[in-house]
């Protein structure tokens, strides 16, 4: 039952940063085109690949292929972002929230780094990002290649994240984002 409550506020959690989003923006005039600007300040969802690249020494600590799902918050003004992600195997997922610092490299394309917290479904079952709960740090570069579309990578470290091992694991996801704001 507790980690079923856990799951269920952590899913909620993040589901309210990628959600809420879209209904505060309703309102908002699109009639004026934005700016020329370095770097992306889409909002935005998607999916794609994660691969985890190292092995925690024990069993159950296996590098793991699977899945990621993720999302972009871009909180205002400012230069940080609210993110999460949701990477997962064939035993059970991970979920990452985080906040970002991004910086604009190019036209549509930033660079971030950021820092969260991976809370595993079923501690000790294998993720691309470890076999359980710990803080999880995150760089990666995102660009909105056409209108409304991005493409994403990162590398995901959770720190300390094998269980009955000091290792710390590495995941690499990748994926394409539709922008919603």
């Amino acid at each position: 039952m507790k980690r079923l409550l856990k799951s269920f506020v952590t899913i909620s959690a993040l589901s309210s940063v990628v959600v809420a989003p879209i209904f505060l923006s309703a309102g908002e005039a699109s009639a004026f085109p934005r700016p020329a600007q370095n770097g992306t300040d889409a909002s935005y969802v998607g999916g794609g690949i994660s691969a985890g690249v190292t092995n925690g020494g024990q069993a159950g600590d296996a590098a793991t292929f699977g899945g990621n799902a993720t999302g972009r918050l871009k909180l205002g003004d400012t230069p940080l972002s609210a993110r999460g992600t949701v990477t997962f195997g064939d035993q059970t997922s991970a979920i990452i929230p985080h906040v970002s610092a991004d910086v604009g490299i190019a036209k549509n394309t930033n660079a971030y780094v950021g820092v969260g917290y991976q809370f595993v479904e079923s501690n000790g079952k294998p993720t691309p990002t470890g076999n359980k709960d710990g803080v999880a740090v995150v760089a990666g570069v995102e660009s909105e290649v056409a209108k409304n579309f991005l493409i994403y990578s990162n590398a995901t470290v959770g720190v300390n994240a094998y269980k009955n091992s000091p290792a710390s694991a590495v995941g690499i996801n990748s994926g394409v984002g539709i922008r919603f704001k």
